[in-house]
C-alpha cells in the first residue's frame, strides 16, 4: 500500500491560496500589458511591478494569518509550562483575533488563581498533617511507603528519610494494609502506647491508586475518660457514704455519753434503742447501696432469643398497678435479646415516667409506650410522659445520681448498659411537641453479633 504524503504546512497552504486567488487578475494584467501598444521597456517594467505586487501581497497575507497563530501557540505553550504571567497584546472585543486573545488571557488568570488555591490548600493540608497527633501513612499500589507525617515518624521510631521508599513488609507494617477497617490494633509500635485504632482509605495520585492508613493512639482519650469516670464515681460514693457515716458517728457519740458513769434519765434505755435502730437502718442502707453498685458492675452478657415487641411491652405495662400507663401499639416486630434484661430496662423507664407524672398530680396526665421501625434493621421504643420534664440532663446516666428521695441512682445507668449490651442505645430528652419527657430506646432487629 502506497504511503500517504503529509499535507503541506499551514503557512504554505495560506500562501498558495493567496497566490491562486490573485492569479486571474495577474493573468489579465499580463495580457493587457503585452497585447497593448507599449514599448518593450514599459512592458517589462509593468510586468516586474505586477509580479512584485503579486508576490508581496501573497507573502503579506501569509504573514498576517500565520504570525497571530504563532503568538497564540507561544501563549498556550507558556500556560502549559505553568507560566501564567504572559499576556496576549491586542486583546479586544469586536475583533475575531482580539476575542481569542481575550479568552486566552482569561484562561491564564483562571489557571493562576487555581494554582494559587491548590498551593495554599496543599500547604494547609501539609501543615495539618504535621500538627495532628495521629500517624498518617500513604502506600502506593506496590505497598511502598510514599508519605508519612511527624506523628507517624514518632510512632514508627524512624526518620522520614529512613521510612519513605521502603515496602510495608520490610517495615513490619503489612498487617496495616490487610484485614477490616476501622478496627482496634493489639500490636505494638516503637513508641510505647496503645491501644490503637486503625482506619484505612484510598486515593489516587498521578492516576495511580494509593492507600491512606491512619493509626490513632487511643490511650490519652481513654485515660481522660477513665479519670472523668473515677471523679464522678468517687464524688457519688463519697456523698452516699458520708450521708450514712455522719449520722452513725453522731448517734454513736451520743450513745457513748449514755453509757458513761453517773446519773441517767429514766428513758435512757429508749434513747439507746432508738439510736441503735438508726445505726442499723443507716448500715442497712449503706449495704443496699454497695449491693446496687455490685449489681451494676456485674451485669451478665445477654442470653439472646426471639422477643415479641408487643408481648414484651404489654407484660411490663401490666406490672404497673397505678393505671397511668397505656400502650400505643406499633407494627408486629420481633427482636433478638435477653427477655429478662429487656423487661428490667423497660420497667425502669416506665416507673421513672410514672413517678414524674405523680410528682405533679395536678398537672400530669399519663404515660404511654409505643414503638416503630426507626431505620432499616432497627426499631425504636418510646416511653413518653406529661411530667415536669428534664431539668439536668448532664447527670442522667451517672451511677448513683438521683433526684428521688428513695432512689438508688442506678436505674438509668443499668438501663443504658443493658441497651448497649444488646447493640442499641438509650436517650432521654424533653418532648418537643409538649410538656414532659421522652425516653428513646433503639434496638437492632438482628442479633448484636450478626
Amino acid at each position: 500500500m502506497k504511503p500517504q504524503r503529509a499535507p503541506p504546512p499551514h503557512d504554505v497552504q495560506v500562501l498558495g491560496l493567496a497566490l491562486l486567488a490573485g492569479l486571474p487578475a495577474v493573468a489579465v494584467a499580463f495580457v493587457l500589458v503585452w497585447t497593448g501598444a507599449l514599448s518593450a521597456k514599459v512592458q517589462w517594467t509593468l510586468s516586474a511591478l505586477i509580479l512584485g505586487f503579486y508576490a508581496g501581497g501573497g507573502l503579506a497575507l501569509r504573514e498576517r494569518i500565520v504570525r497571530p497563530l504563532h503568538a497564540l501557540a507561544n501563549l498556550l505553550a507558556a500556560l502549559r509550562e505553568g507560566d501564567y504571567s504572559v499576556r496576549g497584546r491586542g486583546a479586544r472585543g469586536g475583533d475575531a483575533l482580539g476575542e481569542v486573545l481575550l479568552e486566552v488571557n482569561a484562561l491564564g488568570d483562571t489557571l493562576r488563581e487555581q494554582r494559587l488555591g491548590a498551593m495554599e490548600a496543599g500547604a494547609l493540608l501539609e501543615q495539618v498533617m504535621e500538627e495532628i497527633d495521629v500517624g498518617v501513612l500513604a502506600f502506593d499500589v506496590a505497598g511502598t511507603l510514599r508519605l508519612v507525617n511527624r506523628a507517624g515518624e514518632k510512632l514508627l521510631g524512624h526518620s522520614r528519610a529512613q521510612l519513605v521508599g521502603k515496602g510495608a513488609g520490610a517495615l513490619g507494617l503489612a498487617d496495616l494494609l490487610e484485614g477490616p477497617a476501622p478496627r482496634r490494633l493489639t500490636r505494638g509500635f516503637s513508641e510505647e502506647g496503645g491501644p490503637y485504632e486503625l482506619r484505612r482509605g484510598s486515593f489516587r495520585q498521578g492516576g495511580l491508586p494509593h492507600q491512606l492508613v491512619v493509626v490513632a493512639d487511643l490511650r490519652l482519650a481513654l485515660r481522660e475518660q477513665e479519670r472523668e469516670a473515677w471523679r464522678r464515681l468517687v464524688r457519688v460514693l463519697s456523698h452516699e457514704i458520708n450521708n450514712s457515716l455522719a449520722p452513725i458517728q453522731s448517734i454513736a457519740d451520743s450513745l457513748r455519753g449514755l453509757l458513761s458513769p453517773g446519773p441517767h434519765a429514766s428513758d435512757w434505755e429508749d434513747d439507746m434503742r432508738a439510736g441503735l435502730g438508726i445505726i442499723a437502718r443507716r448500715s442497712e442502707s449503706l449495704a443496699r447501696f454497695m449491693s446496687a453498685y455490685a449489681r451494676l458492675a456485674r451485669l451478665p452478657p445477654p442470653a439472646l432469643r426471639d422477643v415479641s415487641l408487643d408481648g414484651w411491652v404489654r407484660r411490663v405495662v401490666a406490672l404497673e398497678q397505678r393505671s397511668l400507663v397505656s400502650v400505643r401499639a406499633g407494627p408486629v416486630l420481633v427482636v433478638r435479646g435477653d427477655e429478662d434484661q429487656l423487661e428490667q430496662l423497660l420497667i425502669n423507664l416506665v416507673r421513672n415516667a410514672v413517678d414524674a407524672v405523680q410528682s405533679e398530680p395536678e398537672k400530669g396526665s399519663g404515660v404511654w409506650v409505643s414503638w416503630g421501625v426507626h431505620a432499616p434493621g432497627s426499631v425504636e421504643v418510646w416511653v413518653e410522659d406529661e411530667g415536669p420534664g428534664l431539668a439536668d440532663t448532664g447527670n442522667l446516666f451517672v451511677p448513683f445520681f438521683t433526684t428521688k428521695p428513695q432512689g438508688s441512682g442506678i436505674g438509668l445507668a443499668l438501663s443504658r448498659q443493658i441497651a448497649e449490651a444488646h447493640g442499641g442505645s438509650l436517650r432521654l430528652e424533653n418532648r418537643p411537641d409538649g410538656r414532659g419527657c421522652r425516653a428513646r430506646l433503639k434496638l437492632p432487629l438482628d442479633a448484636p453479633g450478626a
